[in-house]
């Protein structure tokens, strides 16, 4: 059976986690008070339903007891944000992932019974800066306070060699999960085989490593 979501307000996380949940193969209600967001999202998700996020009435009609989970995407607005976490506990969803503006506003939510909470703007903005100061890699995503899943391009003098010659975990520590080449992605790349030239490494290190990472002193 489909996963079925609600995302509830549809600015540009709300409607990104919704139409990429409905491309994953899910069933997804979004619900917005904005006649314009509504439209432009109707025929991308399974339902779309222009109503105030944070009426009681609205939210009951959702028919939660059948949600696999609801996003809250409010943030702008602590007050509704708190009013449908509040609500959406009360119906059982199994799980309310609620956006936040920073911690004290997410703090706030989490007492009112929000099972998980995200800080987009916080994380995007992190992300950005380890891009623009860790010029090696093409992408840098946290997956802790720790570490990190990064993309680099593979090194002009690693090409030719296999992961094994390399043991780039015994030498540097970080890990290699992926290798993409010629466009696709392989995350469970032979050891064996020689780097290509311009494949891109999948890699998992701790930010403390990655920070003072150098391929070319490598």
């Amino acid at each position: 059976m489909e996963k079925q979501f609600a995302v509830l307000g549809l600015g540009s996380f709300g409607y990104s986690v919704a139409v990429t949940l409905e491309n994953m193969g899910c069933d997804v209600l979004v619900l917005d008070d904005s006649y314009e967001k509504i439209q432009d999202i109707s025929d991308k998700v399974s339902y779309a339903i222009r109503a105030d996020a944070s009426d009681p009435d609205a939210l009951q009609a959702l028919g939660g007891r059948n949600l696999d989970g609801v996003v809250i995407a409010l943030s702008e607005n602590l007050e509704a944000s708190i009013m449908a976490t509040m609500i959406c506990k009360e119906m059982e969803i199994p799980l309310v992932l609620v956006k936040a503006k920073d911690e004290l506003q997410g703090e706030i939510l989490k007492r009112v019974g929000a099972d998980r909470i995200v800080y987009p703007e916080i994380e995007m903005g992190s992300r950005v800066a380890k891009n623009l100061v860790a010029k090696e890699f093409m992408d840098w995503i946290a997956l802790s306070n720790d570490y990190s899943l990064v993309e680099i391009a593979v090194p002009q003098k690693w090409i030719g060699q296999n992961l094994m010659e390399l043991k780039l975990r015994d030498r540097f520590g970080i890990n290699v999960v992926g290798i993409i080449a010629d466009g696709k992605v392989d995350v469970t790349p032979d050891p064996q085989l020689p780097l290509p030239e311009g494949g891109i490494l999948i890699v998992i290190g701790s930010n403390e490593i990655l920070e003072k990472f150098d391929s070319k002193k490598k």
